[in-house]
């Protein structure tokens, strides 16, 4: 079972605060052009997991979950970490900085932001037009997700981003709060519906059932050892970035539109959902394996664009070494794919993986989700 998120003042495990790895190799000068705020400010720091979806995945696009009741979405949380550093500046100027992409963009002051309509960094800066700092502040951000790769780092760049963001501002939310607001942001980023499950294991890390009812979500650990999980599954980054939400969009836009072989099809991935919860809990990893296989079947057939030839042959490949099921992670259409395999198989089928064009991930379950933290700015 997962810890609660820590919103602390101090480093994770009670160690001294200190700045997070944010690959900052070449930046230290760039942090000294700026005009950083006087000695007692701190630089505010969240980071927030990565996911990798099993089951019932885009039947959490409300309101799809409310035609199929007893909706629920499984999945878990991965030590695949994205990161928000926000650091106090002199005067006006609000500088926006993405590590991972390399990107930047600047403006003299919160009003400028609020008014432009095009940003180069538009998670970040869509959030500022949302929390509205009065303070100039450089606002950094780094993922440690392939682009593209299904598993959610967009959206667990919107909680570590929220909480940051939250924190300067002196915004008192409650996570759930906090997950409606990514989520809205997000879906204004994007201009599609998203789904709700991807922000759960970023706020509480570990295994996740997210249930999907007239009354709300409702988020429950599932209880089942991580070493369980770690020693059974292997995830793979096929090195194709898909556009999120397209094929959620088309399938979204046949369910409504009233496609009765796309209701029948989510009708049956929401009773797998159901019943790999249960085998889950019960450790029945053949059962999970004839489930995952079920589902996979029928999202190729809800969204045929969801698989590539990469995607169907690492699978093939998979299959020969050990693996025993297999799904992509998120919408699909390339990124990442998760195995479910063999006991003791985990290394075998990394190892074909590798040799056929896939990209071996390291999977562990993160214990913990967002964590947010201070430290003082003159330690830049």
């Amino acid at each position: 079972m997962s810890a609660s998120p820590k919103l602390s003042g101090k480093m994770p495990d009670g160690q001294p605060a200190r700045p997070p790895a944010l690959h900052l190799t070449g930046l230290w000068y760039k942090h000294r052009m700026l005009k950083i705020s006087p000695a007692g400010q701190r630089t505010i720091v969240a980071q927030a997991p990565c996911r990798a979806d099993l089951a019932g995945g885009t039947i959490d696009l409300w309101p799809l979950y409310l035609f199929h009741p007893g909706a629920l979405t499984l999945n878990f949380a991965l030590k695949i970490l994205t990161t928000c550093r926000i650091t106090p500046l002199a005067g006006k100027r609000i500088q926006l900085r993405s590590l991972d992409t390399k990107k930047e963009e600047a403006f003299a002051s919160f009003d400028e932001l609020r008014s432009a309509r095009r940003f180069r960094l538009p998670l970040a800066a869509r959030l500022l037009q949302f929390f509205a700092p009065r303070e100039g502040l450089l606002i950094e951000t780094d993922s440690e997700s392939p682009a593209g790769a299904g598993i959610s780092g967009s959206s667990a760049l919107m909680i570590a981003a929220s909480a940051a963001l939250a924190r300067f501002t002196d915004r008192n939310l409650t996570l759930e709060q906090m997950r409606v607001i990514a989520q809205n942001v997000e879906a204004q980023i994007i201009e599609v519906p998203t789904g709700c499950q991807d922000y759960y294991p970023a706020l509480y890390g570990g295994v996740s059932a997210i249930r999907l009812d007239a009354d709300g979500i409702h988020r429950e650990a599932v209880p089942v050892a991580p070493e369980e999980i770690e020693s059974r599954f292997v995830l793979a980054y096929t090195g194709v970035p898909r556009r999120s939400g397209i094929n959620n969009w088309e399938v979204f836009k046949a369910h409504i539109d009233g496609d009765k072989r796309v209701f029948r099809n989510f009708e049956r991935i929401s009773a797998i959902a159901r019943s790999m919860h249960k085998a889950v809990v019960s450790r029945d990893w053949n059962e999970v394996a004839r489930l995952l296989r079920e589902e996979w079947k029928l999202r190729r057939t809800n969204a045929p664009g969801i698989t590539t030839p990469l995607i169907d042959k690492l699978i093939a490949v998979a299959g020969k070494h050990g693996g025993k099921a297999a799904k992509v992670c998120g919408a699909g259409g390339g990124g990442c794919v998760i195995f479910l395999v063999e006991e003791g198989a985990a290394s075998r089928v990394a190892t074909a993986i590798g040799e056929n064009g896939g990209r071996v991930l390291p999977l562990q379950v993160a214990r913990d989700g967002l964590t947010v933290f201070e430290t003082p700015v003159s330690q830049l």
